[in-house]
């Protein structure tokens, strides 16, 4: 087996750790875009994500803090992303109003009577739903196609 020159050793060392820091890099990417973060919008909290395994396992370990959870899919199945999320309280006053991040969308909101609209592409559906202080409800938007 013949020695590697200087040069060689050098070149080949430095490759090595461009690799390992490019590796290092997104690693830190992947995980920084998985991580939720928990909103506040007035007295009402949130929390968006569940794009990839990850960001769904986060988001269910913190569901139990939320009493309201909204998940966004096609009929087909498919998941969605960037849903227009405006919640009005039983005195018309909007509470919140944002884009949710994944398909899953949980809050946090004072008991009482809400009404639900989830936009996406100019589609809008609505729901509406009492929320009660402890139990975590669901409610599922689903549209057709994009």
């Amino acid at each position: 087996m013949k020695p590697i020159s200087g040069m060689k050793r050098t070149f080949l060392s430095y490759s090595i750790a461009a690799i390992f820091l490019g590796s290092a890099a997104l690693d830190s990417f992947a995980s920084a875009n998985s991580d939720a973060v928990v909103q506040n919008a007035g007295n009402v909290t949130y929390v968006s994500g569940g794009v990839g395994l990850e960001s769904l396992d986060q988001l269910s370990s913190i569901a139990k803090e939320f009493n309201l959870k909204l998940l966004f899919a096609l009929n087909s199945g498919a998941y969605l992303s960037g849903v227009q999320v405006v919640i009005v309280d039983a005195k018309g006053k909007t509470v919140l109003d944002t884009t949710s991040d994944g398909p899953w969308f949980m809050t946090k909101l004072p008991v009482g009577n809400y009404k639900i609209v989830a936009t996406l592409a100019g589609k809008a559906e609505m729901r509406k739903i009492a929320v009660g202080a402890a139990k975590l409800s669901t409610i599922d938007f689903r549209w057709a196609s994009e």
